[in-house]
């Protein structure tokens, strides 16, 4: 039963499908349709229905035929569940706050044997406060457990607990642009042969939909991916550090190849241009893959 529901966290995590559910719970007659719900999010109908069939395949949503058009609609049972997640749009009672204590003792499980329940836990709490100040975000339990637990992989990494690999950190600003799609592309593209993060020296609030929509073009997620603070324990775990904008804000460690890539934000630009980005990114991650690899 965890497994399923932490399955179901994991589905409802992702920001694309966040903002189709916001979008049908909000609509006349709380039903929309695939079109509609494309054009509002500025995404291709293939690409919402993919997300479309994902919810659907875990009971969130349920479908109804009305001649040739095809209405979702959030499954009765699952309302408080998504209401919990995307925020409560009729003023209700507002989302209970994170389970820290429960998360800990999750992640305290999964590390054991690495790191004592003290240490998760001060992982946890920081991570939750990092996460927490200035955000809205109806996803902060699961983005609280995600972090945490990138931040713990991250520090046993650099202690040598775990097999070593290539390790690649992009940085940006908001961690909403530049930096998620060149780690989409690069998990893409080694698998798990590289480990790659990615942080804003001052995130933003979730991954911009012409991001997802640029990357989910070329036949990348972007998955559960959210914008994370820069932390030292992401840095002193990677080999490879890629900046891109956001200045000295960056802590430098010894032994490490830092990287500058001046790229323009893409950050309220057309999709032309957007993708351009794209292209270029993708280019300069092939070219640094090939370099890794190749040692």
């Amino acid at each position: 039963m965890k497994g399923a529901a932490q399955r179901g966290l994991t589905i409802l995590a992702d920001p694309t499908r966040a903002r189709i559910l916001r979008l049908i719970r909000d609509a006349d007659g709380g039903h929309a349709l695939v079109g509609k719900l494309a054009d509002a999010l500025g995404l291709r109908q293939p690409t919402v229905s993919h997300h479309m069939k994902a919810l659907l395949s875990e009971g969130v949503v349920l479908r109804e035929r009305d001649g040739r058009r095809v209405w979702y609609s959030i499954a009765p049972d699952q309302i408080d569940r998504v209401n919990a997640l995307i925020g409560d749009g009729d003023g209700g009672v507002a989302p209970a706050a994170p389970d820290l204590g429960r998360i800990v003792d999750d992640l305290a499980l999964r590390f054991r044997g690495t790191f004592s329940p003290e240490t998760v836990r001060a992982s946890v709490e920081s991570s939750y406060d990092l996460l927490a100040t200035g955000s809205s975000s109806p996803l902060l339990a699961s983005r609280t457990a995600a972090f945490a637990a990138t931040r713990l992989e991250a520090l046993s990494r650099a202690q040598g607990d775990l097999p070593a690999r290539p390790e690649v950190l992009f940085v940006c600003v908001q961690n909403s642009g530049r930096s998620q799609l060149a780690a989409g592309i690069l998990r893409h593209l080694a698998g798990d042969r590289v480990g790659v993060r990615s942080a804003g020296s001052a995130p933003g609030p979730e991954v911009r939909t012409s991001v997802v929509q640029a990357l989910d073009e070329i036949g990348v997620s972007v998955g559960g991916e959210f914008p994370k603070p820069l932390t030292d324990d992401v840095v002193r775990a990677a080999d490879v550090v890629v900046t891109m904008g956001c200045g000295d804000s960056c802590p430098v460690f010894p032994g490490r190849r830092y990287l500058d890539w001046p790229l323009e934000d893409p950050v309220g630009k057309p999709m032309d241009t957007v993708r351009s980005i794209r292209d270029d990114i993708e280019s300069r991650v092939r070219a640094l893959l090939d370099e890794i690899l190749a040692y």
